[in-house]
């Protein structure tokens, strides 16, 4: 007898594919997201492997399922090593609990070991972490802290946003602010790296990679502070030249109530400088756990510290 998953098409991801994942996500999240976005996302051809994943089509050939990874480096120790993100997992609501998840899931996984991955690593929300850790097997190795920081009462920015001609607007009006602060450069160092952890390695083939979702970097009296605009002002990651974090904080919230964002937010792994900056002076609450399969060299799961500048979402 048939199993309900042996009903679908499962096939490794092409650029052929891109619109079927943009349809899959607006019928998951009620919302759009362009081509350009998930194209860019996927097309890792920086690290020599690119669109890295499986998606599922039931028996009308409609999309129903994705699960995909985005190669990076990281380093651990004095070596570069090849790993990936977990990064998009989703399921039509009608096609759920068939199993498309955990098989999309290992197939990924196994595409990794084959193309030379060492690990891979995510940030799963409650709902998908049972599945990881129970029934694929991922290791949860640390927690992260979300540091929210409130500026305004009301979301300005997430208003305007919701209107197609305020959108226009209010992104003119937020770039012509950035441009006050910003440099001319597409990201920032990992600041756990320069602290002796693990961590991701940043290069400038990774920067230009990056910009699939857009961000800025700025300066901040004599640091540079690497942000985005999503619902707040997010910060991805400091670099700090001396010892004037409170300084660069009051520049950057006074930005963010130029920008007339409601919040300001940061994630970090526990341990790090930046972390303990912010612990002193900020409430924080946990969020997303840091999870990892092993497909290779074993590391020192531990050692590896991550801000919000190596989610996929920033």
């Amino acid at each position: 007898m048939s199993k309900p998953i042996d009903i679908y098409n499962i096939k490794r991801l092409s650029p052929d594919d891109i619109g079927d994942v943009c349809r899959l996500f607006k019928a998951v999240y009620h919302r759009e997201q362009s081509i350009a976005f998930f194209r860019g996302k996927y097309n890792t051809a920086y690290m020599g492997i690119k669109y890295m994943g499986y998606i599922a089509y039931n028996q009308d050939g409609l999309p129903v399922a994705f699960y995909g990874a985005l190669p990076c480096l990281l380093q651990h120790g004095n070596k570069k090593i090849s790993t990936a993100q977990a990064a998009d997992a989703m399921t039509h609501p009608d096609h759920r609990g068939r199993g498309l998840f955990l098989k999309l899931a290992s197939l990924t996984v196994e595409l990794c070991r084959e193309n030379g991955i060492h690990t891979v690593f995510g940030f799963p929300n409650q709902n998908a972490l049972p599945g990881y850790v129970d029934k694929l097997g991922w290791q949860v190795a640390d927690t992260m802290d979300c540091f929210v920081i409130p500026v305004h009462r009301y979301n300005w920015e997430h208003k305007l946003k919701k209107l197609p001609m305020l959108r226009h607007l209010y992104t003119a009006y937020a770039n012509k602010i950035l441009k006050k602060y910003s440099v001319a450069q597409q990201g920032i160092n990992n600041s756990a790296l320069n602290e002796g952890f693990d961590g991701v390695y940043r290069t400038d083939d990774h920067f230009r990679y990056k910009t699939y979702s857009p961000t800025v970097v700025i300066r901040a009296k004599h640091a540079l502070v690497w942000l985005k605009i999503s619902n707040g002002l997010i910060i991805g990651d400091i670099c700090l030249a001396t010892n004037n974090f409170s300084r660069v904080m009051h520049t950057v919230l006074q930005l963010a109530r130029r920008l007339g964002v409601k919040q300001v937010i940061f994630q970090s792994s526990p341990g790090t400088k930046l972390h303990g900056l912010f612990n002193e002076r900020y409430w924080s609450a946990p969020s997303f756990q840091v999870i990892f399969k092993e497909t290779g060299e074993r590391l020192p799961l531990n050692r590896i510290k991550f801000t919000a500048a190596d989610i996929d979402t920033f």
